[in-house]
């Protein structure tokens, strides 16, 4: 992406990101963290749904139907949905490195218009990773994989522990989550890296 911050410009000594072993396999479905997740989850009757899905490297697809729920204008999707859709795909690649990461900067062009009813075709990959520090991509484009872009991201996720949710997530979703057997699970999965 052109003109990118430089707060989303990795440094020098970044190394490239490594694909973890026990990472979904290429073309499997990545599912939702968390079932009430506005970005991936099923249980918000207006969210996005977004199914991201693993590709071969540190990269994953995904694809998101803009519905009369998500415009802005009239006809139109709202910029703050389609960031959203790019957020979610961005954040989907750290299943792909097994590790906890949050959003810390994401940055977002606004190429074209998305009208209601478009399937937006997501592409997103990680770029580099120091430290806690994951550095990523990521290209909306309508009509198809290899269409017009309609929007762009560069992303910068920060590695947490489970910690960070517990410490400030209101403690009834909290209490609601860990009582959640699939909920603790996708948790779990993560314990590889303490």
């Amino acid at each position: 992406m052109t003109g990118t911050s430089p707060a989303l410009t990795p440094p020098a000594e970044a190394i490239p990101p490594v694909r973890h072993p026990d990472a979904p396999a290429p073309g499997e479905i990545i599912g939702s963290h968390y079932e009430h997740c506005f970005g991936c989850g099923g249980g918000q009757p207006h969210g996005l749904h977004l199914e991201a899905r693993a590709g071969e490297g540190v990269n994953v697809t995904a694809e998101f139907t803009v519905t009369p729920d998500h415009q802005g204008a009239p006809g139109l999707a709202h910029g703050g949905v389609l960031a959203t859709a790019l957020d979610e795909t961005l954040g989907s690649l750290n299943w792909l490195l097994r590790v906890i990461a949050v959003t810390g900067r994401l940055e977002t062009d606004f190429a074209r218009p998305v009208p209601v009813g478009t399937v937006l075709h997501l592409a997103a990959e990680v770029t580099a990773v120091h430290g806690r520090k994951i550095y990523s991509t990521a290209v909306g484009r309508i009509g198809g994989p290899d269409g017009p872009v309609a929007v762009r991201a560069d992303g910068l996720f920060v590695e947490v522990k489970v910690d960070h949710f517990i410490d400030n997530g209101r403690p009834e979703e909290i209490r609601a989550a860990m009582s959640d057997p699939d909920q603790v699970r996708r948790a779990r999965a993560f314990e590889v890296n303490p």
